[in-house]
């Protein structure tokens, strides 16, 4: 079972991240307050949920939330920062963009730079023990897909509505085949070598 929230329900934000591992588009991250009454059955680690599910919790965690942001770094930018700072740099504009300024911050996993002079702890794994880190994966994964459909109409030869820009067999045959497009990441081993 989740928990609600780690170090303090008073406007502690929850941050995660999606698209980290993809070799196309942009990585994408949240940044979510939830209430200290918030509840859900459902919510948990967005890897761990269906796609049904987490376009089912995006309204619900939209609307009961206390505050949430989206943030997404493109590739260009990517390739200039590297994947890491990429990251950490979506969750900082997500938090900048907050209506509500947290108190205190919860990031996914083991790496993050301070922001402003908010208070942080990383969790590893926070996804699966906080409500408001996994909120932030949900809504960072479901925005992420959105986006990543809106350009397999323009490349559907890559079947980007299916992989999501992630490295799967069919993905890197298409490189091969087809070579990059403007929203692949140059600094990635895009196919492997031989």
């Amino acid at each position: 079972m989740l928990k609600p929230y780690h170090h303090t329900p008073i406007n502690e934000v929850g941050t995660d991240e999606a698209g980290r591992g993809c070799l196309a588009g942009p990585v994408t991250a949240a940044a979510v307050i939830l209430p200290k009454s918030f509840n859900n059955a459902i919510l948990n680690d967005s890897k761990l949920l269906s796609h049904n599910k987490r376009d089912l919790l995006k309204p619900i965690i939209e609307s009961d939330c206390i505050a949430y942001a989206v943030s997404h770094v493109f590739q260009e930018e990517i390739d200039s920062i590297n994947i890491l700072n990429a990251s950490i740099l979506a969750m900082h504009q997500a938090i900048e963009q907050l209506k509500t300024p947290p108190k205190f911050i919860v990031v996914d996993g083991n790496r993050f730079k301070p922001f402003k002079d908010i208070p942080h702890e990383c969790i590893i794994k926070g996804d699966g023990k906080y409500m408001n880190i996994a909120a932030a994966s949900v809504l960072a994964k479901t925005y992420r897909d959105a986006y990543m459909n809106v350009l397999h109409e323009e490349f559907p030869m890559y079947n980007w509505k299916k992989n999501k820009g992630y490295p799967t067999k069919e993905h890197r045959a298409a490189i091969k085949k087809y070579g990059i497009t403007k929203y692949h990441r140059k600094s990635f081993r895009l196919i492997p070598e031989e």
